[in-house]
């Protein structure tokens, strides 16, 4: 049995106690990640002051830099975090596998017509990152990499394609038009059905792909 008392006064195991706190440090690094996203979709990444985002999630500028080290740090997180991966103690989201994938991009589509702020931090930030030097280049580079792998493989999966070139270039054009969707939805939100659009395609590349 454990002895609650030498713990804690008030008879909490120190485990709990040792909980808490971590969850507090979840929760601001998390706010701190999506007042990161806030600022930096609105300003881009060189404008976007790190004192702002500290405002926004309710902390010091200090308090910023203790939990990512930099801006650069925060960048990087910022993107993860967009991505649902597991970032700064923050967890991963489920990640979706094999053919419900290509649904769950016409999903993710229908959500993000309700997150401005998200999909304008993307936009401005892998235009962004093209240029020499720019902290989020690795990043995208990585992340375009590892995407058109596996949209080609989902793909082959439903078309029963097997052409390495066709599957890699067909998935290569769906990334293109979503975030071609995305810049058009910025500028023109009324005329830009993106859900709509990015279905129809999906299912017109998989058609040609089963082609003979």
């Amino acid at each position: 049995m454990v002895d609650t008392a030498r713990d804690d006064p008030r008879g909490r195991p120190a485990a709990e106690r040792v909980q808490r706190p971590q969850a507090r440090t979840t929760e601001r690094r998390e706010a701190v990640l999506k007042a990161a996203m806030n600022v930096f979709g609105a300003r881009g990444y060189n404008k976007g002051a790190l004192v702002e985002v500290a405002e926004q999630a309710g902390m010091t500028h200090a308090g910023v830099l203790h939990h990512f080290g930099s801006k650069e740090g925060l960048l990087v997180a910022m993107l993860k975090y967009r991505d649902g991966e597991e970032v700064a103690g923050v967890p991963a989201r489920a990640q979706t596998e094999g053919p419900a994938f290509l649904q769950h991009l016409v999903d993710t589509v229908e959500e993000n017509t309700h997150r401005r702020g998200v999909v304008q931090a993307y936009t401005v930030l892998s235009g962004e990152s093209v240029t020499d030097g720019h902290p989020a280049h690795d990043y995208f580079q990585g992340r375009f990499h590892g995407l058109r792998a596996k949209i080609a493989g989902v793909l082959g999966e439903v078309s029963g394609n097997t052409d390495e070139r066709e599957l890699a270039d067909a998935a290569s054009a769906l990334i293109a038009i979503m975030d071609g969707l995305q810049v058009q939805w910025l500028l023109e939100p009324d005329a830009i059905d993106m859900p709509r659009i990015l279905s129809r395609t999906i299912d017109e590349l998989v058609d040609r792909l089963r082609r003979p």
